[in-house]
C-alpha cells in the first residue's frame, strides 16, 4: 500500500516535493518547478505547501 509521507534525506526545504515525487513515481524536480510556477503564477500553491509539511508525516514517523 503507497503512503504519502514528507522525505527527509532528499529534501530542500520540508521534504514535501520528494515526498510528493516518491509518491508519483516522479522526479522531484519536477514537482518543485511545478509548485514555483504555482506560487508565481496563481499563490495559493504556498499555502498547499505550508498545508502539506503540517499534515504529511516523515518517512521515519511511519516507520515507528
Amino acid at each position: 500500500m503507497k503512503r504519502l509521507y514528507r522525505v527527509t534525506q532528499d529534501k530542500k526545504i520540508a521534504g514535501v516535493c520528494a515526498g510528493l515525487g516518491e509518491y508519483f513515481n516522479v522526479d522531484p524536480t519536477l514537482i518543485r518547478i511545478i509548485f514555483l510556477v504555482g506560487i508565481f503564477l496563481w499563490g495559493f500553491t504556498i499555502v498547499l505547501y505550508f498545508i502539506c509539511w503540517f499534515a504529511m508525516p516523515t518517512k521515519e514517523e511511519i516507520k515507528d
